[in-house]
């Protein structure tokens, strides 16, 4: 029988601003871990966390978990504080010997969930996914794959799909996250340093039920900041390399320069270079300073020691 007490699979399913499709998550998201829950043996639980929803997500959880309270945990943040905060909040109420991750926008089904816990079952502490058929605009997996490139390149760390939030972790992984007091943080890359025997597997990517993604451009670009700053200092090492070449070439064009004013003379086109040169050389002098802002930033959110989330109420069952 499923109980909250002793649970061995946690499913921890952030929700923003997801009414229109929660009703359907439930109808194959429930089904689909009683199947699981058959077949391996596990009792299982839900986390919701509702990070901050303007929309009617709030109360449609609050009536799920009176239809299911035997295996069902909702948290309420106070705001919205993100995806990835809220995942951590799920972690911190998770109590499975498993846990899974899991976006409520159906993108991922959930009877893939089978395919992550027969990983888990066969010693893998870490199963990543990957999308397959991935259904998303070209632009945005085109976007994606070159973000995964150059992310391996930066910070080493080998992930096929980063943007598949679908993941199972083992319970040592998940402790070892929880230890991890950072301000900005991107927990796929972060459970991975920890993982002894990691996996990929393919999963399957069906169109968004409804509604639309919640994040912008800007907002995966903040994301992909927060993963690179977060697990390297390469980028930096490269703008010194960088500077180094800059100034290189700017002696180089310096002695060609002196060199053509006493053999041609006075060059009017040369004004030209030296603008273009100098305008170049601010915008590259601009965008170091903002990636240095960045990691500087991080400290400064670090130091000040702030709750990364607020939990404002918490609906599950007595654990007496």
């Amino acid at each position: 029988m499923n109980s909250l007490t002793h649970p061995r699979l946690s499913t921890v399913i952030p929700v923003y601003n997801e009414e229109e499709g929660l009703q359907a998550l439930f109808d194959r998201l429930y089904p689909a871990l009683d199947h699981v829950a058959s077949q391996y043996a596990l009792p299982y639980e839900l986390v919701f966390i509702n990070d901050g929803s303007k929309d009617r997500s709030a109360a449609m959880l609050a009536m799920q978990y009176e239809k299911r309270p035997d295996v069902t945990r909702v948290v309420l943040f106070a705001n919205n504080f993100g995806q990835h905060m809220a995942i951590m909040a799920g972690f911190e109420y998770a109590r499975g010997e498993y846990i899974i991750t899991l976006d409520a926008d159906l993108q991922n089904p959930p009877e893939e969930i089978g395919k992550i816990v027969r990983q888990l079952e066969e010693g893998h502490d870490y199963v990543g996914t990957i999308r397959e058929n991935r259904q998303d605009s070209w632009f945005r997996k085109t976007a994606s794959r070159a973000m995964n490139r150059l992310r391996d390149k930066l910070t080493r760390i080998t992930m096929t799909d980063q943007g598949c939030m679908m993941r199972g972790y083992h319970r040592r992984i998940i402790d070892l996250v929880r230890q991890c007091e950072e301000a900005n943080t991107f927990i796929p890359a972060l459970a991975y340093t920890f993982a002894n025997n990691p996996i990929e597997i393919t999963v399957k990517h069906e169109e968004r039920f409804a509604g639309e993604s919640k994040y912008s451009l800007y907002q995966l670009i903040r994301l992909n900041f927060d993963l690179v700053t977060g697990f390297s200092v390469m980028p930096l090492q490269l703008f010194s390399i960088l500077g180094m070449l800059l100034a290189g070439a700017a002696g180089s064009l310096f002695l060609l320069l002196l060199i053509r004013r006493f053999v041609l003379g006075a060059e009017v086109e040369g004004v030209f270079t030296l603008f273009a040169l100098t305008f170049f050389l601010i915008g590259v002098m601009l965008f170091g300073l903002g990636l240095l802002g960045e990691y500087i930033g991080r400290i400064y959110q670090q130091v000040r020691q702030r709750p990364r989330y607020m939990v404002s109420a918490v609906l599950e069952q007595s654990k007496s």
